[in-house]
């Protein structure tokens, strides 16, 4: 049995935590620190960054890590530009735990854009009734588009408030189904989601629900990510640890 250090803060990767976990391995999970309250986890888990990329390259040689996953989320690029660089010079063995993007489906009304300030710029002059469904890094870019409403929805409280006239703020955390979404989004009068391209099933209600209502969606595109051996699923990565000899009985 090996180390292995996951580079988390998605589902994904509290998943692969919690099969590891119930295997007995030698494993530890690693958040960034974004968000305050996160779900607590089976395996040891450290919080905040390392320090960039040679802080990296130094905890996966002292703590004797033979194995690092990284799972974080499609739009975290500079992480795993990091990983990608820190695996190759401390060495250890990389596996990239990527969730496969949304395709467009018939019904579907969709402007892909670079980033928060296209989305500002897409939602146009006129008034809209828009739900920012973001991270808070994107948010302030919005504050110059002040004729809207805003409909933002957070793990975590936004603090400050953006400085915009008409805003409401729904703190939650996901998964949330086609039921939930139908009824914020309806009762709020949405016409325009603005999001990313997250993959997976615990947001895609609100995609399923702007097809069926024919809501506009601006969506981030998703950012370039370094080449790395990678598989779709928390079943597949332990699939890959076992044939890596990572884990015990293998």
């Amino acid at each position: 049995m090996s180390r292995i250090l996951i580079l988390g803060g998605t589902t994904e990767a509290r998943e692969l935590a919690t099969m590891l976990a119930q295997r007995g391995a030698d494993a530890t999970l690693s958040l960034a620190g974004r968000t305050a309250t996160p779900v607590a986890m089976p395996l040891p888990t450290r919080h905040g960054g390392f320090g960039g990329i040679a802080g990296l390259v130094e905890y996966l040689r002292t703590s004797g890590t033979e194995a690092l996953v990284d799972a974080t989320h499609p739009y975290a690029a500079a992480m795993s530009h990091h990983a990608a660089e820190a695996s190759a010079l401390a060495p250890v063995k990389l596996l990239a735990l990527r969730r496969p993007a949304w395709r467009r489906q018939e019904g579907d009304d969709w402007l892909e854009v670079g980033d928060a300030a296209e989305a500002v710029s897409a939602l146009g002059a006129a008034p809209r009734r828009a739900f920012l469904a973001l991270g808070r890094q994107e948010l302030r870019p919005f504050e110059a588009a002040p004729q809207h409403r805003y409909l933002i929805r957070s793990v975590d409280p936004v603090e400050p408030p953006l400085a915009v006239p008409d805003a409401l703020y729904v703190v939650a955390r996901g998964p949330f189904d086609i039921a939930w979404e139908r009824l914020l989004l309806e009762s709020e009068a949405v016409d325009t989601i603005i999001c990313k391209n997250s993959g997976g099933t615990a947001t895609y209600g609100k995609i399923a629900v702007a097809r069926a209502l024919g809501l506009r969606v601006i969506m981030l595109r998703r950012p370039t990510l370094p080449e790395a051996e990678s598989v779709a699923t928390p079943e597949a990565a332990m699939e890959w640890l076992a044939h890596a000899g990572m884990l015990r009985g293998v």
